[in-house]
């Protein structure tokens, strides 16, 4: 393996310090100046995301869209369990149509602006047609859901869409990786060799019950790199892009991979359904309390004035809209939590950390290498890149006499070194 060596050795001793400012250095001029603007642009995308859905969701309101969609959908059939699914159908559709722009921008404009796309607009709006198709079917069936829970425990449907919230939830991670993700991109199983050995040598000592590696073909869209152990119980799947195959050498897949595999046996899957579920019942409590009051006061303008007419979903969207920006921030905190977990772990079971460093420099090509304390509180759902590459160091200067030789000195491995 080539490597790039900085002045200090082994023999004078293992400088953490120095070692994360030689990593963090790779990083400069105008790649880094392009990084920090695309990640600190980012910062009030929420804040304007949330404002675009309000707006649209008044929309609907004010010009009473969404009481002639429930209307049509009880002149269509009588069945209130299934009037909600009918008003998904243009709630959906419309919200999506009046959503697009801002889509457009975030999604497509700016991420080439910044050379983060592979994508044409002919094949952005392919996905984005078929998610919307996705977004159609999951809505009919959380608002035919929700609105029975409404009509029938008109006192405890918060609670009761608390339960419902957390059951389907589980239900969309047991089968998005089988059902809808592969809408998306094309899961091959990763041909046998060195990569696919390490990576289920890794995975069979943390006990992950998996025999499967696949690739994603993720760089038809985009040019970041990623992997995840996705599923629960039979629908375990374990999983990289070409990006990050491509791009890294070994000892950054395995530094990935075991990073992912302590998502699963740190079992942050189960712990982010609990954290949603409890964020779910604080919304659903504040919506309890304030759309009644809404309907009662607008409700004659819009033309909806029952908290259980299907009508009355764009009400419901502009409080969860609302309360989604300080809730939003406080989610990242946790996930920033769990991220740090994984870190840790993927650091003792893959024993990479100059490669866990080497990734945590290609992530900072879209990602703020080194902010201030209050922007990562803040604003980031992953440590920085900074946070990863000294956390890196640090496991490296405790578990130096561990390592090869050659490995004992402060260097810089970057994505081009492959491993022999």
């Amino acid at each position: 393996m080539s490597l790039m060596l900085a002045a200090a050795s082994a023999a004078q001793g293992f400088d953490v310090e120095a070692a994360t400012r030689a990593y963090l250095d790779t990083l400069q001029g105008a790649a880094r100046a392009k990084s920090d603007a695309y990640f600190e642009g980012g910062y009030w995308l929420p804040l304007w995301g949330a404002l675009v859905g309000i707006i649209s969701y008044w929309i609907m309101l004010r010009f009473r869209w969404s009481a002639k969609w429930s209307g049509w959908a009880d002149r269509v059939t009588k069945r209130k369990w299934l009037q909600p699914m009918l008003y998904a159908l243009p709630f959906t559709l419309i919200g999506a149509l009046l959503t697009l722009p801002w889509s457009l921008y975030t999604d497509y404009f700016r991420e080439h602006q910044y050379g983060m796309s592979n994508q044409n607009l002919a094949e952005w709006f392919k996905e984005f047609g078929i998610m919307l198709g996705v977004g159609i079917v999951t809505t009919a069936i959380f608002l035919a859901i929700i609105y029975a829970v409404i009509r029938k425990s008109p006192k405890r449907w918060w609670l009761w869409g608390t339960v419902a919230t957390a059951v389907l939830s589980a239900i969309m991670i047991l089968v998005a990786p089988v059902f809808i993700e592969p809408l998306l991109n094309k899961y091959t199983p990763m041909q046998a060799g060195p990569v696919r050995d390490e990576i289920l040598r890794i995975a069979h000592e943390q006990k992950i019950p998996t025999n499967d590696v696949y690739v994603v073909d993720a760089s038809k869209q985009t040019k970041r790199i990623s992997a995840n152990v996705a599923g629960i119980g039979p629908t375990i799947r374990i999983a990289l892009n070409d990006n990050l195959l491509n791009r890294s050498n070994l000892a950054g897949i395995k530094a990935v991979m075991g990073h992912e595999m302590g998502h699963y046996k740190l079992h942050h899957i189960q712990k982010l359904l609990a954290y949603l579920t409890i964020l779910s019942l604080i919304g659903f409590l504040i919506t309890y309390w304030v759309v009644p009051k809404l309907l009662a006061r607008h409700g004659e303008q819009w033309g909806v004035r029952e908290v259980s007419d299907p009508g009355s979903a764009p009400v419901f969207m502009i409080v969860l809209a609302i309360l989604g920006v300080p809730g939003g921030i406080l989610f990242n905190s946790v996930i920033r939590h769990h991220e740090s977990e994984a870190d840790a772990f993927g650091l003792e079971a893959a024993r990479e950390p100059d490669g866990f460093a080497m990734t945590a420099m290609q992530l900072s090509e879209y990602r703020k290498i080194e902010p201030a304390a209050w922007e990562e509180l803040l604003f980031y759902d992953h440590p920085s890149g900074r946070t990863r590459v000294h956390m890196a160091m640090e496991w490296k200067a405790k578990h130096l006499d561990e390592l090869p030789p050659e490995q004992r000195k402060i260097m810089v491995m970057t994505p081009e070194m492959k491993a022999n």
